[in-house]
């Protein structure tokens, strides 16, 4: 993690998914909690099926409430629940699928949670999405208007 990512080491982020992203979820919070992060699983507590919009607009609650500093939700494709997730005005979440789009996500959109699919990404590209998410700064700049347009402003 770089000094000056956008949620400090042992600062909250949540982490949630559906059954489809249950094992990818598993792997991802154990990556957060070694880079320092205090993690807040919002569920599922297995692969039982479950509807990925619950799980999508819980997190996307806490984010917007500010309880926690950012997210990382994952499902099969990753678009239903970054869908859910963005139904939040004050979130945006980026759906991922390699070290460019992680990059650009925050760099230039701010993006403050992660989206992946898991029957859709490689483990080792996913935690890869995630360390580069959490390591990259939002530019500002020009990007920041652009981003105020999203919320309205």
């Amino acid at each position: 993690m770089s000094d000056n990512s956008f949620v400090a080491a042992g600062e909250a982020v949540a982490i949630a998914s559906d059954h489809a992203g249950f094992a990818l979820k598993s792997v991802l919070k154990s990556d957060l909690e070694a880079m320092g992060y205090g993690v807040v699983d919002l569920g599922p507590k297995d692969e039982t099926s479950v509807d990925y919009p619950d799980f999508g607009q819980s997190l996307a609650r806490e984010v917007a409430a500010g309880y926690v500093k950012a997210g990382v939700l994952v499902c099969g494709t990753g678009i239903g629940i970054s869908i859910a997730a963005n139904r939040e005005p004050k979130v945006r979440a980026a759906l991922v699928h390699n070290k460019e789009t992680a990059k650009m996500s925050r760099a230039h959109n701010d993006a403050n949670v992660m989206a992946v699919g898991a029957r859709v990404t490689e483990e080792d590209m996913a935690r890869v999405c995630l360390k580069t998410f959490f390591a990259t700064p939002f530019e500002g700049g020009r990007h920041a208007r652009r981003v105020d347009k999203l919320s309205g402003n």
